[in-house]
């Protein structure tokens, strides 16, 4: 069958500020998609992939008019579900035959939701592992057999709205594709924000699924973390090296590990540094980590096969609020991850969490003055935001209120407000820690002494040109 994957089309405006989206913009590589439509085309079906981050609304459909697919799947984001349901209704303007099929966090999370949302222009919701469920649905589809016992759907049927049971995760992640990432077209357009790479072009890997903490803001499939060991499903170390070496093929210069977090397992975490510097694998990366999972031998070992930089999520300089979020993690062990990262060489990168439940105002100000005592490279200054699927959105009316409007859920719009605190003192925070963070001279000047290329250059100028809007503007949140 002919199948089109999709991105709605989305502007940076739609995440970020108007005045800083410059430099806040990423365009990560869509795994999750490529997956998906890897998995197709080993099952033989005509794929495309069409990412509204770089064509707009009317050139998706007008080249949906062109190849004239025989099923749709939409990706969603709780922010981009109007923009999902907007690209599903036009697909059926087209023809109503075509087959709408609809994934993400956003319909995995509220599931039926979606569907009564859409009653005419939806007809199924993936609800997770669609490298399996699609394929299997796509076969029952182009028999013209009925979608009944096909795991992981949700779907209409007449006037009905028919629960399948769910699909179980896929424990052995070696049997899936390589993502096929030779659908993106050019390569050079993803990139990571500015600051946080450092070759091009950059290609997105994950090396395990799932994640063994219990941070209430975070949306995992397998909420009872069931599957897996300790809740992470992992790939093995040589499928991992050699979708390192895929991607080296293809021309990619520089990779970014998404892992929740990378030393999940430390072992492995250093059979897999350990490969890529005797196989001499020339490429640079960047990974994320949970400061209680690392320690000196491990950052070194990373720091000498390439890795440049890692984010260590720090989240709250009060101790009462990483145990509120359950990050798990402790003030003096960030503290020791962050310096000890910094010692052997690696960029940091920390961020940081305003709105917390039961945070007050004066408590976000110690939040900065810890962040400020990190010293990281790079930091970033969150509001909470309880998505549907996680703790906190389940538990919402223990802990705060939350905004109705679904563009609020990007990080950037206060979308959850607890009782301690109101939405503008979160946003007085946010501003006030980048204002502080970045204005020191210290940074600054350090900033301007790593200076070494052209894109070095252009980055500094769009965070000077940011940073000058988060003085000129009283309110830019």
């Amino acid at each position: 069958m002919k199948c089109a994957l999709i991105i709605p089309a989305w502007r940076p405006e739609d995440i970020f500020p108007t005045k800083i989206a410059g430099s806040q913009i990423n365009y990560w590589q869509p795994l999750g998609t490529l997956y998906v439509a890897a998995s197709l085309l080993d099952a033989g079906h005509d794929v495309i992939f069409l990412n509204g981050a770089f064509i707009t609304h009317r050139d998706i459909i007008k080249r949906l008019m062109e190849f004239k697919p025989d099923v749709v799947g939409i990706y969603s984001t709780t922010f981009g579900w109007p923009k999902a349901m907007n690209t599903a209704q036009d697909v059926k303007k087209l023809n109503k035959s075509i087959f709408v099929c609809a994934g993400g966090p956003y319909p995995i999370a509220v599931q039926e939701r979606c569907l009564s949302d859409s009653p005419c222009y939806i007809d199924a919701i993936v609800t997770g592992e669609a490298e399996v469920t699609m394929p299997q649905m796509l076969d029952r589809l182009s028999r013209g057999k009925s979608l009944q016992g096909v795991r992981g759907i949700i779907y209409h049927c007449n006037s009905n709205i028919i629960h399948n049971p769910p699909r179980p995760l896929v424990e052995d992640l070696d049997s899936l594709p390589f993502p096929a990432r030779q659908l993106l077209g050019e390569i050079d357009r993803y990139i990571p924000p500015p600051a946080t790479y450092k070759r091009k072009p950059v290609a997105v890997m994950i090396t395990a699924r799932g994640c063994n903490r219990k941070c209430i803001y975070c949306f995992q499939i397998d909420k009872q973390r069931k599957s897996g060991i300790r809740g992470v499903r992992f790939r093995s170390v040589e499928n991992v090296l050699r979708e390192i070496v895929h991607c080296l093929r293809q021309g990619y210069r520089e990779i970014k590990f998404i892992d929740d977090t990378f030393a999940a397992d430390y072992n492995r975490a250093m059979q897999i540094v350990t490969e890529i510097k005797q196989q001499r694998l020339d490429f640079t990366w960047f990974a994320s980590a949970c400061v209680n999972q690392v320690d000196r031998p491990l950052l070194q070992a990373m720091k000498d096969a390439g890795c440049w930089a890692i984010l260590l999520g720090a989240e709250s300089g009060v101790q009462k609020n990483l145990n509120t979020i359950r990050k798990g993690s402790t003030l003096a062990q960030i503290r020791i991850a962050v310096k000890t990262a910094k010692d052997v060489g690696l960029k940091v990168s920390t961020p940081f969490i305003f709105g917390i439940p039961g945070e007050t105002f004066a408590e976000g100000l110690k939040t900065i003055e810890f962040a400020l005592e990190l010293n990281p490279d790079l930091a970033n200054f969150h509001a909470m935001t309880a998505f549907p699927g996680t703790y906190l959105y389940d538990h919402r009316q223990q802990y705060g209120t939350i905004s109705n409007n679904l563009s609020d859920y990007t990080y950037q719009g206060a979308a959850f407000v607890p009782y301690t605190m109101s939405k503008e003192e979160i946003n007085k925070l946010r501003q006030i820690a980048f204002r502080r963070f970045y204005s020191r001279p210290s940074f600054l000047l350090k900033k301007l002494a790593d200076i070494r290329t052209w894109n070095d250059c252009k980055t500094a100028v769009k965070s000077l040109k940011s940073l000058y809007m988060f003085w000129a503007h009283k309110n830019i949140f």
